[in-house]
């Protein structure tokens, strides 16, 4: 039986890389995003495994609903892979309402109503959630406040529901990326007028991060390989928090 993986935030970054990732090991892929242009795009490459999901995860029911439609795709789900998630720069004085609740709902609400969701499916799999947090879950960094406090957020829902769901044979797990080489983070660079060659040089292994690196650890995880591991932060960031 082909294996079922639902990914979100799976039409650029990390998520894309994921995607990829798993269609190339065998998964059929359910490939949550908003950008349907780009899922297409992901999807032809791989065209009898990976399915685009178009869906605006903007509460409870809408993850419910991308829960249930993977399941009428695929009749089962082995793994679900909560990466979609936002940064916007800002302290707390500078924190609105609105940017406060938005980075919460995105990455914190939506992986805790998609793990409600999709759990009872997984008990029958004995499947697997991965969590995408950041280095900034664990050590904070400046001008992130809303962010820091989801990612960090995510590490104890992840701990939390490791605990919860060990005995079904269920593994919950984060995976922590330190700063991964994504366009994102060049037109971070470009702004601060830095040099991203010199962010290289900065990284213990001398290069940063790149998004295949994460893919291979949340595909790891969610091998059978990894089944005595769950609750765990896994940091992918080149010894950067050592």
């Amino acid at each position: 039986m082909t294996k079922v993986v639902l990914i979100t935030g799976a039409s650029s970054g990390i998520g894309k890389a994921a995607a990829i990732a798993f269609a190339e090991a065998g998964y059929s892929v359910a490939a949550a995003g908003r950008n349907q242009s780009a899922l297409d795009g992901l999807a032809k490459q791989h065209p009898n495994v990976l399915h685009p999901f178009i869906s605006d995860l903007d509460g409870p029911h809408a993850c419910n609903l991308l829960v249930e439609a993977c399941l009428k795709q695929f009749g089962r789900l082995d793994a679900l892979v909560n990466n979609a998630g936002i940064l916007e720069r800002a302290n707390a004085e500078e924190t609105s309402d609105r940017l406060w609740r938005n980075t919460m709902s995105v990455n914190l609400d939506v992986p805790f109503y998609l793990s409600r969701a999709a759990i009872p499916h997984l008990k029958k799999t004995r499947g697997r959630i991965i969590n995408i947090s950041s280095d900034w879950g664990i050590n904070a960094g400046k001008r992130a406040v809303a962010y820091c406090v989801s990612k960090s957020g995510l590490i104890m829902l992840t701990k939390t529901m490791a605990k919860d769901y060990a005995a079904d044979g269920v593994t919950v797990n984060a995976v922590c990326p330190g700063d991964v080489l994504t366009p994102m983070l060049e037109k971070e660079a470009a702004e601060q007028n830095a040099n991203i060659q010199d962010w290289h040089a900065r990284s213990p292994t001398g290069r940063l991060t790149e998004v295949h690196d994460i893919a291979a650890a949340i595909l790891y995880l969610a091998s059978g390989a990894a089944a005595q591991i769950t609750g765990t932060t896994l940091l992918v960031d080149g010894g950067a928090n050592a």
